[in-house]
């Protein structure tokens, strides 16, 4: 609905090394613009998603995260202090880290990142902040 477009998708092991080869890659493309990770933000000894993401990031975005869990305290409950769901950019790449639910994703997306990935959205949008824009150029 937001003219958004795939241009790059991988499915990667709970590996922290692996996790930030990809996502360097990644963040080095000038196709990239956002990149959204699922999975691996949980409490468990496998969620290696903020330990890979984390280094890469030269700033983070608290709001995201803070914003999901309080979302999802609604549908979810106490359990959502389990969440270490996170953004920031890199390189002016945005970058979305999403527990690995369905719903958890479909909240995020729904209730946050259709807006804020909108370039119509008011009063503020994070499409403004993405890298090559055309008024860029």
């Amino acid at each position: 609905r937001a003219g958004h477009q795939c241009v790059r998708r991988d499915i990667v092991k709970d590996n922290v090394y692996q996790i930030r080869r990809i996502l360097s890659d990644w963040i080095a493309d000038p196709e990239v613009q956002v990149i959204l990770t699922t999975g691996g933000t949980g409490f468990s000894h496998r969620d290696y998603t903020p330990a890979a993401v984390l280094p890469l990031l030269d700033r983070e975005i608290p709001g995201f995260g803070e914003l999901f869990r309080q979302i999802s305290h609604t549908e979810i409950g106490s359990s959502t202090i389990q969440s270490r769901a996170f953004a920031g950019s890199a390189n002016e790449t945005l970058i979305f880290c999403l527990p690995g639910s369905n719903n958890a994703c479909e909240t995020a997306w729904e209730r946050i990142l259709l807006e804020q990935l909108d370039s119509r959205h008011r009063p503020c949008n994070f499409a403004t902040h993405f890298k090559n824009r055309e008024e860029d150029n």
